[in-house]
């Protein structure tokens, strides 16, 4: 049987690296992680360290790290520098993207670059956002130009650039339209479709408008990516997790039962693993959790959604009645999860966890989970940074059925 042949990376706008982990999963490997949160840096050179030290069977020491028995610059100083230094912490601009072009060619060596991936800020094409913000004067609207660039300098067979559904129609669809003609001047010819992460095995509902580029030299098309329409429910990567209530911070724990199918078959929990960690649920204040249990009633009993103006008036402490009237929404413990945003970073009223005996939001495990993170997969940073970049990455599974789709192309063609 031939060998998997290793097709290469460039991860652009990188976060915490789900797009990228998908990617590695199916065989490529990264030249280079672009990043300008520092905390999803750390995120991106902890996972790095996990494929290294897994790759040369030496996980015993990522899992000294998970326990607490080694720091973190102790595990970066057992892999290679170079994998270390593949992560570079700079916000792409016109002023840094030079000396980012020279780090990453000094990082590929004599390897050609297959592939660029990545995904701009999308939060400027949002529905939501455009009411508050003019789009017209966000600068992450216009990222495509940049991401241009590395297309321009390394060219790569192709690319993946992921966004929210808003940027087809944003600006009356100018954005959109301008993005594809800047593509085509680069010589890429660009297909796109909708595609919803809960065809692809993950458990939530999840719109993401995913196009793919090729050179026109040798166009390939769009990707036909296997569909995976899971029968399982968010209860299913609940139930084996640590009994958390509101406020309780358990960093390393044992699995409170044995694994299903779902786990399994998903990645998500290895049959070695015994312990999982992040498992970190938020406070609650009186009040709020007063609100969440008649929330969690009415869609227990009556499977209704409520509204902040069903609430009773001494529960309301929020001036604003007429918008936003969902923003205390229960997980749907029997279906799939409704789409997980950065917001999570500010406040969990909109996931709260399904089980009324908990009272709480959902946790850092449980959202990871809910993204389709293995359990093995660590996040770096306070609370607040481990749910922005869970809410901003794209679903590993996903990402994954993207990539081998790709790999197929390059390996056949």
């Amino acid at each position: 049987m031939a060998k998997k042949k290793e097709y290469t990376i460039i991860d652009l706008f990188a976060g915490a690296g789900g797009l990228s982990e998908g990617f590695v999963q199916a065989g490529f490997s990264p030249v280079a992680h672009i990043e300008m949160d520092k905390d999803a840096c750390d995120t991106l050179r902890t996972r790095c360290c996990y494929h290294y030290l897994n790759s040369h069977n030496q996980l015993d020491t990522y899992y000294d790290y998970l326990k607490g028995n080694i720091s973190r610059d102790e595990l970066y100083l057992s892999v290679p520098k170079e994998i270390i230094d593949s992560v570079i912490n700079v916000e792409i601009s016109d002023e840094t993207i030079d000396n980012t072009f020279n780090q990453i060619k000094g990082l590929a060596g004599k390897r050609k670059v297959d592939m660029i991936i990545g995904g701009p800020p999308c939060q400027a094409y949002s529905l939501l956002h455009r009411h508050d913000k003019k789009m017209e004067d966000d600068p992450r609207t216009l990222l495509y130009l940049q991401y241009g660039k590395f297309l321009k300098e390394f060219k790569p067979k192709g690319f993946v650039f992921e966004n929210v559904p808003g940027l087809l129609s944003a600006k009356k669809g100018e954005h959109f339209k301008n993005l594809q003609e800047y593509f085509a001047e680069l010589g890429y010819k660009v297909h796109y479709k909708m595609l919803d992460a809960s065809d692809y095995g993950v458990l939530q509902t999840r719109k993401r408008l995913i196009i793919v580029g090729w050179k026109k030299k040798h166009d390939y098309g769009y990707p036909d990516f296997e569909t995976n329409k899971s029968t399982a429910v968010v209860n299913d990567i609940l139930e084996d997790l640590p009994i958390l209530k509101a406020g309780d911070v358990k960093p390393i724990a044992p699995y409170s039962r044995p694994t299903n199918s779902y786990l399994k078959e998903s990645g998500i929990r290895t049959e070695e693993e015994t312990f999982v960690t992040q498992n970190i649920a938020r406070p609650l204040n009186e009040n709020d959790a007063a609100i969440y249990a008649y929330a969690l009633n009415m869609w227990n009993s009556k499977h209704q959604r409520l509204k902040y103006t069903d609430l009773p008036t001494a529960l309301r402490t929020q001036k604003n009645e007429k918008s936003f009237l969902d923003r205390f929404k229960v997980v749907d413990g029997e279906g799939k999860a409704h789409t997980l945003v950065a917001h999570l970073a500010k406040d969990g009223h909109y996931y709260i966890h399904p089980n009324k005996k908990y009272c709480r939001s959902i946790s850092v495990r449980e959202a990871a989970r809910m993204q389709s993170f293995p359990d093995n997969f660590y996040f770096e940073g306070c609370r607040s940074a481990m749910f922005k970049q869970i809410g901003n990455a794209v679903p590993v599974l996903m990402a994954n059925t993207i990539a081998e789709s790709i790999r197929l192309l390059l390996w056949n063609h």
